[in-house]
């Protein structure tokens, strides 16, 4: 059985609604946030104010993927995040310290476990189904995403709301600053030739339905998904292994997705990737997006769209070799070399 993309929902740094072969993107800083929407068509105004970014933007990025599939009620809502709802977390953090450990509400803490968005959106929807959330690092999204088609393909569930959230906050940022994963204010920003530690800190939600139904409107076949820590032998035998099991061979992607992210320690891996696709286009997203743990689904999103348009939009090739078709995508995306991970995907 197939698996197929029929609804997208995004929530970034960029403007909502934002077209990237039309508009002209935000510049990328050290530290970006995200640009909400009006959520109060969609959530009440005595919820509104007590959720987090996290739980806002997933919910409003939930319904637009829902909306484009035409679905109403999901048969699963899987999640990935790296971090879960940090500013639930350093609020009840912050007011432990101020009342000495006592009197405490235990809403913020209740609020801050990482699967909080998916119950969020299932407690919209009134939906019972399965409901899962996954939390793997770099691969949390990719790991929520496998699960989603194996929900389509082996366990027939017909639609499945399958996302990736991170949000920022204040205090913890500053400590991973000072970890080195995320850049300080003032580092260098470069893409291409990173000469700075650190990636650009941002937030996010992006959201898709899968289906085993292909529908006129379609986005994309989703065609596998292999996520590992460190490779078993190299990554090109993890990559030429990926492929064989899909019959096909390093020549017959057309374009890459690699999670290029302006920091100068992750160059070199990328880099290893990038050179086993000689002949093939190379594409980047991270400048768009920023950085954060499942940002790897913005860029499986402008994939999509991609496919569907048929069209690869200048300002994220990063190669200069132009693609003969658009048929075949491999989105590839790696945290310190540590986090691995390949996603397949075909026109349909």
């Amino acid at each position: 059985m197939e698996c197929y993309i029929n609804g997208l929902g995004s929530i970034g740094i960029q403007s909502l609604g934002f077209n990237v072969w039309i508009d002209e993107p935000c510049i990328i800083n050290t530290s970006n946030k995200v640009a909400h929407p009006s959520y109060r068509e969609l959530i009440p105004a005595g919820a509104l104010r007590r959720m987090s970014t996290s739980v806002k933007m997933g919910i409003y990025a939930a319904h637009q993927a829902m909306q484009e599939a035409h679905v109403n009620y999901p048969d699963a809502i899987i999640t990935g995040t790296g971090l879960g709802c940090l500013q639930d977390s350093e609020k009840f953090l912050d007011t432990m310290i101020e009342n000495d450990e006592e009197y405490l509400t235990p809403t913020s803490f209740i609020q801050s476990t990482h699967n909080t968005v998916a119950a969020q959106i299932a407690l919209q929807l009134g939906c019972k189904a399965y409901n899962f959330t996954y939390v793997n690092g770099a691969n949390s999204f990719e790991a929520a995403l496998f699960d989603a088609m194996l929900q389509t393909t082996s366990f027939g569930a017909n639609s499945v709301l399958v996302g990736g959230i991170d949000e920022t906050s204040t205090q913890f940022d500053r400590l991973f600053q000072l970890s080195g994963l995320y850049k300080t204010e003032g580092a260098s920003i470069d893409f291409k030739h990173p000469s700075s530690p650190g990636a650009c800190l941002a937030e996010g939600a992006n959201f898709f339905v899968l289906s085993n139904e292909r529908q006129q409107e379609s986005y994309a076949q989703l065609v596998d998904v292999h996520y590992f820590n460190l490779p078993q032998e190299t990554v090109l035998s993890e990559v030429e292994g990926f492929l064989g099991r899909n019959s096909l061979q390093i020549e017959d992607i057309d374009l890459v997705f690699l999670g290029y992210n302006a920091n100068s320690q992750d160059q070199g891996f990328f880099e290893t990737y990038a050179s086993l696709f000689p002949a093939s286009s190379h594409a980047y997203y991270q400048h768009l997006s920023g950085s954060f743990f499942t940002a790897s689904a913005f860029g499986l999103k402008l994939a999509a769209e991609v496919l569907k348009l048929q069209q690869l939009p200048s300002n994220i090739i990063y190669n200069d070799i132009k693609p003969k078709q658009l048929k075949t995508i491999l989105l590839i995306n790696q945290s310190r070399g540590v986090d691995n991970s390949l996603v397949l995907i075909q026109s349909c």
